[in-house]
C-alpha cells in the first residue's frame, strides 16, 4: 500500500512540474505580443516580396530614379557623418579636457539644439538663404541638429577616462596631438559608433529637413508619392530598400565597433582631472568650436523666428495654435503611456530574467525603433487597408506607430530605475500570492517611478515633435504642432508658422534640460 501510495505522489509531481513547465509567463507573454508588432514592418517587407510578383518588384527596383535615390542617400551619409563626428567630439574635447570657464555653460551650449527639431533648423535657414539648398546644405543643417546625438555618448565616455593612461603617453614623450590619436580616441570607439549609428538612422529616416532644402532621399521620394498619387507599389518597395539601408547600417556599425575588442579595465581607475598643459580662458582656439557651433545652431533660429514674429505681431497668435498644442499634448500623453505600458515587460525581463529569451525578445522591441518612421507609417498603412480597414484613419494607427518608432527611449528610461529596485520585494510579494504581474506594478513600478516618469517625458516630447508618421497616419482634421508647422511652410507662410515652431521649441525644452541635468548627474558636478 505504502509504494502505491509514493508511486502516486511521484506521478502527482510528475504531472505538476509538467504543468509548471507549459503555464505560461504573462510577462513573457506581453513582451512576446509587443515583440511581434514589432515585427510588422519585416512583415511587410516580406508580404511586398510575395505580393508585388517578381516581375513588377525588378521593374520597380532596377530602375534610374532608385539607383539616384541610392546614390543621394549613401553621398549624404559620407558627407554628413564625418564633420558630425569632428564636431561632437571636439565639443566633447572642450566641455570634459579643457581647462575653459563656465564648463557647464558650454556642455548645456552642445545639448541645446536637441530643443529644436531638425527640420525647424532647416526652416530658419532656408527662409535667411532660400538659394542655399542641395547636398551642402543638407549636410551643413544635419552636422547642427545631430550632432548633440553625437555628443552625449562621447562626453559621457570622456568623462570616465581615466587620465593615467594620457600622462603616461606624455611621461614617453608623446605630443598631445599622438596622445589624443593613439590613447584616447581609440577608447572612444564605442561612443563614437553609437552616436554615428543614431545619427545615420536620423539622416535615413528624417523628411522635413531635406524636403526643405530640396535634397532627394528615399524617404523624401516615399512621401511625395504617397501624399500626391499614392502610388502603393512604388512607395512600398521604396520603403523595403529603405528597410534594407537601416540594416545594412546597422551591420557597418557593428563591424566597426569591433564587437569581440575589450574596451573594459580591471580597476576603474582614478577620478580626478588630467595634469599637464591644457588650454585656458585665454584661448581663442579652445573656445571658437562652441561659440560658431552654437552661433549656426542656436543662434540662427532664434533670430529667425524672432524676426517672424516681429514681423508678425500678435495677429499670428490665434486659436489654431492653441488647438494644435492641445491635440499634440492629447497624443504625446497618450502616446507615451501607451509606449512605456508596451515597454514595461520587457524591461521586467531584461532585469530579472535574462537569458536567450529576453535578448531575442529585445532585439526585436529594439529593432523597430531603428527603422524610419516612413517604413512604419507604410506598413501600418498596409496592414489597416488589408487586414483592419475600420482602424485605417484613425487615432489607433498613429498610436501603434509612435509605440513601435518610441520603444527604444521608454526601454532606456524604465531599464536603470527597475535595476536599483530590490528583487527581494518582488519575491516577498509572490509569496503572498501576488503574480509576477501583480508584484511588478504593486511593488516595482512603484519603486521605479523616476524611471518612468523620464520614460514618459522622453516619449511624450519625442511624440509631440514627430511628423512623418503622423502626416502618413493622422486622422483628416488632426493638427498637431509639427504637421501646422509643416503645413503653412509648404505654403511659404514662414510668418503663420513661426509661432507653431517656438511652441514645440518650449514643448522640446524640458527633454533638453533633462538630458543636461544626467549628464552633470553622471559626473558628478
Amino acid at each position: 500500500m505504502s509504494q502505491l501510495l509514493h508511486a502516486d505522489k511521484r506521478k502527482a509531481r510528475t504531472i505538476d512540474a509538467g504543468a509548471e513547465r507549459w503555464r505560461v509567463n504573462p510577462v513573457v507573454a506581453a513582451a512576446a505580443v509587443v515583440a511581434t508588432a514589432c515585427l510588422l514592418p519585416i512583415a511587410f517587407v516580406a508580404w511586398l516580396a510575395v505580393n508585388t510578383g517578381w516581375e513588377t518588384a525588378v521593374a520597380l527596383v532596377f530602375r534610374a530614379r532608385v539607383a539616384e535615390l541610392l546614390f543621394s542617400t549613401l553621398l549624404l551619409q559620407i558627407c554628413a557623418l564625418p564633420p558630425t563626428i569632428v564636431v561632437a567630439v571636439g565639443l566633447a574635447w572642450v566641455t570634459e579636457r579643457a581647462s575653459v570657464p563656465w564648463p557647464k555653460f558650454w556642455s548645456w551650449l552642445a545639448i541645446s539644439p536637441l530643443a529644436a527639431p531638425a527640420f525647424l533648423h532647416s526652416y530658419a535657414w532656408t527662409t535667411i538663404a532660400p538659394s542655399f539648398h542641395g547636398l551642402a546644405a543638407a549636410v551643413l543643417i544635419s552636422v547642427l541638429a545631430y550632432a548633440p546625438f553625437l555628443y552625449l555618448p562621447v562626453a559621457a565616455q570622456l568623462r570616465r577616462l581615466d587620465p593615467a593612461l594620457e600622462e603616461a603617453a606624455s611621461s614617453l614623450g608623446h605630443s598631445p596631438a599622438r596622445v589624443f590619436w593613439r590613447v584616447i580616441l581609440p577608447q572612444l570607439r564605442l561612443g563614437i559608433c553609437a552616436g554615428a549609428l543614431l545619427v545615420g538612422l536620423h539622416l535615413l529616416a528624417e523628411y522635413g529637413l531635406f524636403a526643405l532644402v530640396r535634397y532627394d532621399t528615399f524617404t523624401t521620394a516615399i512621401m511625395d508619392q504617397f501624399q500626391s498619387a499614392y502610388n502603393a507599389p512604388a512607395a512600398n518597395m521604396l520603403g523595403g530598400i529603405l528597410v534594407l539601408c537601416s540594416l545594412a547600417l546597422l551591420r557597418i556599425e557593428s563591424l566597426v565597433r569591433g564587437d569581440e575588442r575589450r574596451y573594459a579595465r580591471v580597476g576603474s581607475g582614478a577620478a580626478r582631472d588630467a595634469l599637464g598643459e591644457r588650454p585656458n580662458w585665454k584661448s581663442a582656439a579652445t573656445l571658437a568650436l562652441p561659440l560658431v557651433y552654437g552661433a549656426l545652431a542656436l543662434g540662427v533660429p532664434f533670430v529667425v523666428l524672432g524676426r517672424w514674429l516681429w514681423l508678425g505681431g500678435r495677429d499670428v497668435w490665434n486659436v489654431d495654435v492653441l488647438s494644435a498644442l492641445s491635440q499634440t499634448a492629447v497624443l504625446a500623453i497618450a502616446g507615451a503611456v501607451l509606449t512605456t505600458l508596451a515597454a514595461a515587460p520587457m524591461a521586467w525581463l531584461s532585469i530579472r530574467q535574462p537569458g536567450r529569451l529576453q535578448r531575442a525578445l529585445e532585439a526585436c522591441h529594439l529593432y523597430a525603433g531603428s527603422l524610419p518612421g516612413v517604413v512604419i507609417g507604410l506598413a501600418i498603412v498596409a496592414f489597416a487597408i488589408r487586414f483592419a480597414h475600420p482602424l485605417y484613419q484613425t487615432a489607433a494607427t498613429v498610436l501603434l506607430a509612435y509605440v513601435l518608432l518610441f520603444l527604444p527611449r521608454a526601454l532606456s528610461g524604465l531599464k536603470p530605475s527597475l535595476a536599483q529596485a530590490p528583487v527581494e520585494l518582488e519575491q516577498a510579494a509572490a509569496s503572498l500570492g501576488r503574480t509576477p504581474l501583480q508584484a511588478f506594478f504593486a511593488v516595482t513600478l512603484r519603486l521605479a517611478a523616476p524611471g518612468v516618469a523620464a520614460s514618459l517625458c522622453l516619449v511624450s516630447l519625442a511624440v509631440a515633435t514627430e511628423l512623418t508618421a503622423t502626416l502618413m497616419l493622422a486622422p483628416n482634421g488632426t493638427r498637431t504642432l509639427a504637421t501646422a508647422f509643416w503645413a503653412l511652410v509648404s505654403e511659404i507662410d514662414y510668418m503663420g508658422a513661426a509661432p507653431y515652431a517656438v511652441s514645440m521649441v518650449l514643448v522640446s525644452a524640458p527633454m533638453t534640460f533633462l538630458l543636461y541635468s544626467q549628464s552633470q548627474r553622471i559626473a558628478g558636478r
